[in-house]
């Protein structure tokens, strides 16, 4: 067998220009490099209404979680991962949040993109997120809901739309605002 090396001036020529990719990629999403797919701007999006998009994922339980059986509540969906920064910032707001909200009719659904089961077990058992937790593997739930990284909530009235987004970590005070503004004005 023939085998030919690639010479040094090549091989440099090919890796500047995956390099130069890279960060020209990274800096059209607005990322941070070493935090590729995580929101780097955060605050709440002005989305059009519309009705929400489809979700049934199996959970961690092994229950389906599907949002059209939802109807008639206010649903809350995060988009996380367990490796990511500002997700673990407020992991344990989310939590306490929930416990405090779920008696007044509001829903919240995890849903894991991009990791693995383990790692979102060890999360969820940390954190104690009693809501439903989910990870999609396939990658269609944050297509359909125009994800652009993580973390990210949608938040769903009782008739099924989408009414508000949120980009990046929240507070207690801040996920409660939002819920009791929305609780005040239903739809």
């Amino acid at each position: 067998m023939n085998y030919r090396l690639v010479s040094f001036p090549a091989m440099l020529i090919i890796v500047s220009a995956l390099m130069g990719l890279l960060i020209w990629g990274i800096a059209q999403s607005g990322s941070s490099p070493g935090g590729a797919g995580v929101n780097s701007n955060f605050g709440e999006v002005v989305v059009t209404e519309q009705v929400a998009p489809d979700l049934k994922l199996l959970t961690l339980d092994g229950n389906i979680m599907d949002l059209s059986e939802l109807h008639g509540q206010l649903v809350m969906v995060d988009f996380w991962s367990s490796w990511c920064a500002p997700c673990l910032l407020e992991a344990q707001e989310l939590s306490d949040s929930y416990r405090d909200y779920k008696s007044k009719g509001v829903e919240f659904l995890g849903v894991a993109i991009w990791d693995q089961e383990r790692n979102v077990q060890r999360y969820v058992d940390k954190f104690s997120l009693d809501y439903p937790n989910a990870i999609d593997t396939n990658g269609i739930a944050p297509i359909s809901f125009g994800v652009r990284g993580i973390p990210e909530k949608y938040f769903i009235d009782k008739n099924g739309q989408l009414i508000r987004k949120f980009v990046g970590p929240m507070t207690s005070e801040i996920l409660g605002d939002i819920l009791d503004e929305i609780l005040a004005n239903p739809s």
